[in-house]
Order: structure tokens, then sequence, then C-alpha cells
């Protein structure tokens, strides 16, 4: 869809909370981040960790400013380590410049080299100290008041915010009260450039979630009414928060012994006649493909959320990348169509999990939905959502007493659905193929029938204005996808800040192709690049092999963890406007 360019939200603040694990800066970054949503602000804190199960480094990072974020900045203004347990393996997830502050307890000693090789100012905050003099008191809610202090959020937002944090817990606010305003104290005696300053007049609601729970409450107003799960990271907080939701609405949701039950119960829900869906990532979607062509097979619509992470294998589970590209456009065994669709931002999750749902009931197909690490397990202040109104449901046979013909060979491919049990309305669901009736036939007519039905039913429909976003107009562009839609979208912006006429083209609908809305789009671009988080260019690839594209083209691709910023995307802007 065609939106307004935004202005650029350069004025931010981004802070890094780092510590070994169980030192509480996830809790200390949470917290920080609703107090921003309290004092009326926007932002997200997105999380980092290693592999491990317990212990190891573990680090917030967070960017808070007065418009909406969607995405890392190039830098941190303030990195705040609890302790230097491991810091150095973030060396490269959180860049730092001269102008940085680097706050720590001198009685951790001096952090390690990497850390500092930008020359950051550095600032020494006693917080073991401290908190000893507080009976209960912790080092990381001397943090919290401390990095409130340094950016200027309110002392009653980050009290209300930690009293959300602790509800019941109330022999834990006393202490932390002490320690947060003994916090606040040092670090309102440090001369920081980076203060935010507040507009007291927002008092509008927002909400705060995380991506994982948006694709879930999204999924159930789409009309998802059971789940099977199997945990898996990253996105076992879907299936978590789906688990309650799911009651609130009279729904079910079962964890499965593995990621084949879970997927084979979501299609015999779904043949019952209830919407359904699975969640997994990387190495669970690889288990699920025979059933997934099973489910096109036999037109049965479900969707499988992937949130995913570094692959191959178990790569790197606690990390993003955007690597099942490939797996989720061609990964089928023979010719198996179906919808592979991507949210372009937490706020977006929502809204395409709806959709989602809704493209699988009207074409009674398969649908993925690919998340990832990023986008799923960062948590977003984010403006009320008001979910559309979709049209596109299931088609439901009615006995009128002609032989019933499951898969009847229809203009628009999708044929009527019945509820299993239905007098007259019986029919074979399985992987072979068939003919009309659903009858396994070896015929190779019957086969090219059932194949251009299955794909006929989801080229032919109109997926309107939301196969893609659709922002500012010029000769260079830049297309993206997924959770690299953020920065692409901050570099545009700064790009017409500088003058130079730039647009982003951020594509929702990755499959099936829309080769007209794709040329309309691509109109008067004489230069493209074309930006993703994978090592071998997967988007670029798939660009290229559907699309004409124009003839300077460049790709700007990197594997995870290591996210792309707006600056490189930036920089081909300006460079490619110059030459």
């Amino acid at each position: 869809m065609t939106v307004t360019l935004r202005e650029s939200s350069r004025s931010t603040v981004s802070i890094a909370l780092t510590g070994s694990g169980g030192s509480g800066v996830m809790t200390a970054g949470n917290m920080l981040l609703e107090a921003a949503a309290i004092a009326g602000c926007y932002g997200l804190m997105g999380r980092s960790s290693g592999p491990q199960i317990r212990g190891g480094e573990a680090a917030a990072l967070l960017r808070i400013g007065q418009t909406p974020v969607d995405g890392q900045d190039d830098q941190f203004q303030i990195l705040l380590a609890v302790d230097w347990v491991n810091i150095e393996r973030f060396a490269d997830e959180i860049p730092l410049a001269a102008s940085s502050l680097l706050v720590g307890d001198p009685a951790q000693g001096d952090p390690p080299a990497e850390t500092i090789k930008a020359g950051p100012r550095r600032v020494d905050l006693p917080m073991k100290e401290l908190s000893k003099q507080i009976p209960g008191g912790r080092p990381n809610m001397i943090a919290v008041g401390y990095v409130a202090a340094l950016v200027g959020l309110p002392m009653d937002a980050v009290v209300e915010s930690m009293r959300r944090t602790l509800g019941e817990n109330t022999g834990a606010i006393t202490p932390s009260l002490a320690a947060i305003e003994a916090g606040f104290a040092a670090g309102a005696s440090v001369d920081c450039p980076y203060r935010l300053t507040l507009d007291a007049s927002h008092h509008e609601a927002r909400w705060l979630l995380t991506g994982n729970e948006a694709v879930g409450y999204g999924a159930i107003k789409g009309g998802i009414r059971f789940v099977a799960a199997y945990p898996i990271t990253p996105a076992t907080e879907v299936l978590e928060w789906m688990s309650a939701g799911l009651t609130d609405v009279g729904g079910v949701l079962v964890q499965a012994e593995d990621e084949l039950a879970s997927i084979n119960m979501a299609i015999g829900a779904s043949y019952g006649g209830t919407p359904s869906l699975t969640a997994t990532s990387g190495p669970g979607l690889s288990l699920m493909i025979e059933s997934f062509g099973l489910a096109v097979a036999s037109e049965t619509p479900i969707v499988v959320i992937d949130v995913m992470r570094v692959g191959p294998s178990t790569g790197i589970a606690t990390k993003s990348e955007q690597s099942d590209l490939n797996i989720a456009l061609y990964g089928m065994h023979g010719d198996a169509p179906h919808i592979v669709v991507a949210p372009n931002s937490v706020s977006d999750c929502l809204t395409t999990a709806q959709w989602a749902v809704h493209l699988a009931e009207q074409t009674q197909s398969p649908v993925i939905l690919l998340s990832d690490q990023a986008m799923g397990q960062t948590r977003t202040v984010i403006d009320q959502v008001v979910f559309p109104e979709l049209a596109g449901k299931r088609e439901i046979a009615v006995a009128d007493g002609t032989p019933y013909k499951r898969y009847k060979l229809t203009e628009s491919g999708v044929s009527p659905m019945s509820i299993p049990g239905t007098l007259g309305l019986s029919y074979t669901a399985d992987g072979l193929e068939h003919n009309e009736r659903g009858t396994p036939s070896s015929q190779a007519s019957d086969h090219q029938a059932q194949l251009d039905k299955r794909l006929r039913k989801i080229t032919s429909i109109d997926y309107g204005a939301y196969w893609a976003d659709i922002e500012g107009d010029g000769e260079v562009a830049v297309i993206a996808w997924g959770s690299c839609t953020g920065p692409a979208r901050e570099a545009v912006q700064r790009a017409h800040a500088e003058g130079v006429a730039a647009k982003l083209i951020s594509m929702r609908l990755l499959s099936p192709v829309r080769p007209e809305q794709m040329a309309k789009a691509l109109a008067g671009v004489k230069r493209l690049v074309v930006v993703e988080q994978t090592h071998s260019g997967q988007f670029f690839r798939h660009l290229r092999s559907e699309y004409n594209l124009p003839a300077e083209v460049k790709s700007l691709h990197r594997a995870g963890p290591l996210a792309i910023r707006p600056q490189e995307i930036h920089r081909h802007l300006v460079d490619w406007s110059n030459s």
C-alpha cells in the first residue's frame, strides 16, 4: 500500500544494557521501555544473548524517541554494563562512537579492549557499592534509575513501571524504589548530551508488545481457534501468548510431541472446519515440509508461523537471520503452490497475521508467515492498531442433491469444502493425486487439471494494496522485506532530508509474485538497492528470477546475527545520487 513518508526519527537515544545471565539487564530494559511509554515516548527493545540455556551474556538494546521507531540506530549513545562478563561478544552488535557514554562499575575493573576501541567517554557508576547500602537493593535497579535520569525520563514514570513489573511482589518494592532513586540521583549529576525533550501533552494510550505477541493476537483476530504447539526458540512466545489468548475466545492450544505432530494436528483440525495454526523456527519448518505438501494437495487451509533464526541446523538459536526464505518459497517437493507473507514491523505483525489467516481460509491453501528473532522478540511501543475488516472466508459446501465434487474445477480454483460428517458430502483428503471427486488418480489429465487449479486459486485472487508498502518517490529505490524494512525506511527518510529523492518498497507478499504491481512500483526507478539479512542474497536472487528490475541493481546482504544499519543503506543512496 502507498503511505506517506514520515519524518526521520533521528531525535532518539539508543541505550545498551549488558551483563552476565541473571544480572537482570532484561528486566531493567523492559522497565525503562515501559517507563518511556508511560512518559509518552515511542521506543523498542531488542534482546541479544548467547546460545546457552542458562548464564552467559545478555544485552537489552533500547531505542527511545518522540516519534515511532522501527529499528535500531547506527550506534549506541549509552552502554551501561552491570558487569563486563563476555561483553566483548557484543563488540560488533553494539557499535559505539567517540561521543558515546560507557558506564561501568569501577569494582568490576576495566572493560575489555574490544569494548572501548571507539574511544567512548568512560563514566564510573558504583552499582555494587550503592546497592549494598540498601537492604535488598540490586545493581540492575540502580542502573534503571541512572539511565532514566541520563535520558530525561521522569521519576514518576519509572516508579509506575517498577510497580507494574513487580506486581504483587510487595517485598521487592521498597528496596527497588530506593535503588532506583539512588541511581536517578547519580544520573542527574552527569553532563549527558542525550537527554530527550519530552512532550508532556502526550497521554494517548499505546500498546507495548513483541512481534511474537502481535502475531498471536493478529491470528486470533483473523479467526484462528486451534493451535498445535511444539516449543522452539525464538517462536515459543507466540505459542505461550496464544495459549491464554485462545482461551479467552473459546479456542484451544495443544502441545504436541514434535513438529510433525503439531502441523498434522493443525491440518486435522482445519479439515474438521476450525481455522488452525502452528508456529516454529527453521529446524521445525524443515520437519513440517512433507505435511505442508499434504495441506497443498488436500487444499486444507493452515497458517505456519516461522520465526527465523540463524542457520543452518541448530545455527545460532538466539540470533536473527532471514535465511529461511528459500525453503519457504521453494522447499516443497513437487509443484506445490502456496502463499508466503512477511510483516515488516512489530506493528505490522498484527494485521499481516490477520491477513494470513484470511488468505488461507479464502483460498483453502497453506500460508507461511515469515517473521524473525529480531522482530519476534523485540518489544515495541506502538500506537493502538485498528484491525481492518477483511473479506475472505472458507466456502462451505451445502448438500444440493448432486454428486459432491470436493475438488471441482472452478474458474477461481476454489471449491466448496464440506464439514466431515455432513450427509452426502464425504470425500477423501490425502496426499495422493485425485480427480474432482477426490478419488485417487494416476491420470496425467487429472494431475494437470489439479495442478492448474491449485495455482489458479492463489494467483487469481485480489491481494489489493497489501502486497507491499510503498513510500516516497524518486529514481533511486530500496526494496526490503521483514525486519530489514526499519533500517531501509530510515535510510530513505535521511536521504529525503538531504534532498535525495528515493523510494522504499517493502514487500509483504513474497509468493505468489505480482509482476504488474511491481512494474508500477518501479516505474521511473533507474537504480535499485535490495536489502536483506542472508549470506547468499536469497531475496535478491528471488527478485531477479521473478521480476523485471532496473539495469543498475545493488544487493546489500549480510548473514546474521549482525543487523544491517540505516547508514549502510543511506550510503548507497547518497553515492548513487552523486554519481
